[in-house]
């Protein structure tokens, strides 16, 4: 059993206090103590306190110092159950405290998954440019469980969805653009799907933007690829030539009659 000795405040923060223990032989430091914990085991000078009650202090005192912590973490945005643990284990709190400070937090209404993905699901909406499956994997990621996830996607629309969508075909079709038509599509589509956006909002997007090429810029892109090829075959002769040259050009996304067409126009120049 020991005697609570003396109890200071510390210099550098005043809402924490040092308690000096007296286990007969006389005052010496023991630990130290947020304020709210000072004030829930009314700890004072002359108390007697046996390991199981300093043990307990301690324990508590820990939980209140991640607490803060976790607390500080959140001033700057939401954050989901699992953002707070993985920022508590970076931090080195003790696993056995980590429980008892996230109910706090649910207690006091500081976290709430639900909440924090529908927040989320708007502010990508309203701040980027991301498919629903690049969302949801995000939330997942962030520790979201499935029912929730899918209840906060049900807020970015099939309509948000495709004009997202159109907003990047625009920014995806480059400016002087040397890819065949059929070539440009693919690369589009294959665009929308590494951001997340579903089949079925891809073919409306693409039908909806104005992607086709006039003639005159297909026959510009068949002729930067065209002459490619020709400085690579060039050496070949006859059928053996043309074979190459359209299977070079087939390959581009070209198609075949203008594929012919070109090859002609290079033996009539010759």
């Amino acid at each position: 059993m020991a005697i609570i000795a003396k109890i200071t405040t510390q210099k550098k923060n005043a809402e924490r206090y040092n308690i000096f223990l007296d286990h007969g032989k006389g005052e010496e430091y023991a630990f130290s103590v947020d304020q709210d914990i000072l004030i829930r085991f009314q700890l004072k000078k002359g108390m007697e306190l046996d390991e199981l009650d300093i043990t307990e202090i301690q324990f508590e005192d820990e939980v209140k110092k991640a607490f803060n912590m976790a607390l500080t973490f959140l001033s700057y945005r939401m954050r989901s159950k699992k953002e707070i643990v993985d920022y508590l284990k970076k931090k080195e709190v003790d696993d056995p405290i980590i429980p008892d400070v996230i109910h706090k937090l649910i207690d006091y209404k500081y976290i709430n998954d639900e909440e924090f993905a529908k927040a989320y699901v708007r502010t990508q909406v309203n701040t980027a440019i991301k498919g629903p499956e690049v969302i949801k994997q995000e939330l997942i990621e962030k520790g979201i469980e499935q029912d929730i996830l899918l209840k906060s996607l049900f807020l970015y629309t099939m309509g948000e969805q495709v004009e997202k969508a159109i907003k990047l075909i625009s920014k995806t079709i480059p400016k002087n653009n040397k890819a065949s038509e059929r070539q440009t599509k693919q690369k589009i589509e294959q665009t929308l799907q590494r951001k997340g956006f579903t089949w079925d909002v891809i073919q409306i997007a693409m039908e909806e933007a104005v992607i086709e090429k006039n003639t005159d810029e297909e026959w510009g892109a068949l002729e930067h690829h065209g002459m490619k090829a020709h400085r690579k075959y060039c050496k070949l002769e006859g059928w053996e030539y043309e074979q190459k040259m359209k299977q070079a050009l087939f390959r581009k996304g070209f198609d075949l009659d203008m594929i012919e067409k070109y090859i002609n126009d290079i033996k009539d120049g010759d």
